[in-house]
């Protein structure tokens, strides 16, 4: 059974900087129209998946089709998943990943097989399986998966959507126009007018969460924008190479490795003094921001570096 018991986190592991997408996939559904924002079987690529997954996935479970047209499985299991998912009107989302087009996500979900599924719900990865099933084993696990949803909403109601058309008086508040702006950079690749955008909404709002990890995600884009990665790794092999240690870090940041950056840098921090250790812990304070506060990863590491610092 899948346990919904604790929604989990998977901000951070394709894009840091994706809110936006999701912003804009939302608004592209809501103006196509209910038949639109409805639509179950989507293409999702390394630049849709926050918005496509993550983010429909508070509201819906959200299926993952990882598939590459060179497996012989996926040619049999994607027309079922299709079949089955469609049958449920709307109540599941089939997300399409062929991971020969993105390798990131299959990367960052750790997939080591395709077919593989993957059922998303609260931004959790909750369930899935990486054989080739059957019509009537497949509808079995979706059964399942539907159960144990309903008895998270029954476990929290306040979780659940509003029905369609509930709510719809209500107007939603306008957006900060220095969110608009930092999301159009982002999408048009000028990183500095977007850092530029949520520094000047921080500084009218120094609590803004949305600011706060939309600057640090487009900084740590930026940083590592110009890194060869090939090169990274083997300079890394050097322990006391500092900047090879936080580019490595950098990256395994960018491919959802979010416990293996965190504790490359407190590694650096714990064989490090002075100017050096100062530079690592706030290097590393700079990643934390990327997340969300309530990111169960970040109390953990924040206990290390109290460790290594203390």
């Amino acid at each position: 059974m899948a346990d919904f018991s604790r929604p989990g986190s998977l901000y951070g592991a394709i894009d840091l900087g994706a809110r936006k997408q999701a912003l804009e996939a939302q608004a592209r559904r809501e103006a196509a129209g209910p038949q639109a924002a409805s639509a179950s079987v989507v293409d999702v690529t390394e630049e849709t998946f926050s918005a496509e997954v993550i983010e429909r996935s508070m509201t819906v479970p959200v299926v993952i089709d990882l598939w590459s047209p060179r497996a012989p499985g996926s040619a049999q299991l994607s027309p079922v998943l299709e079949k089955v998912v469609g049958d449920l009107g709307g109540k599941v989302v089939l997300a399409k990943v062929n991971v020969d087009a993105s390798p990131q996500i299959a990367q960052a979900l750790r997939v080591q097989a395709v077919p593989t599924v993957l059922a998303i719900f609260q931004g959790q990865a909750v369930t899935g399986f990486q054989q080739v099933l059957p019509e009537q084993e497949v509808r079995r696990w979706l059964d399942e998966l539907m159960k144990a949803v309903e008895q998270f909403y029954q476990a929290n109601p306040g979780a659940r959507p509003p029905a369609q058309g509930e709510g719809q008086a209500q107007a939603a508040p306008p957006a900060d126009p220095d969110l608009v702006a930092a999301e159009q950079a982002i999408e048009a690749g000028d990183y500095d007018a977007a850092i530029a955008a949520y520094e000047r909404l921080l500084a009218r709002a120094p609590g803004n969460e949305d600011a706060k990890m939309g600057l640090a995600g487009v900084s740590l884009i930026k940083r590592t924008s110009q890194l060869d990665p090939a090169d990274v790794q083997r300079r890394q092999e050097n322990p006391d190479d500092i900047d090879a240690q936080l580019d490595a870090a950098d990256l395994e940041m960018l491919a959802g490795k979010v416990d293996e950056a965190f504790n490359r840098i407190i590694a650096v921090v714990k064989r490090t003094s002075g100017d050096e250790r100062d530079r690592a812990r706030k290097h590393l304070l700079g990643l934390f921001d990327t997340l969300p506060a309530d990111d169960p990863s970040l109390g953990k590491a924040r206990r290390a570096l109290a460790s290594a610092l203390f």
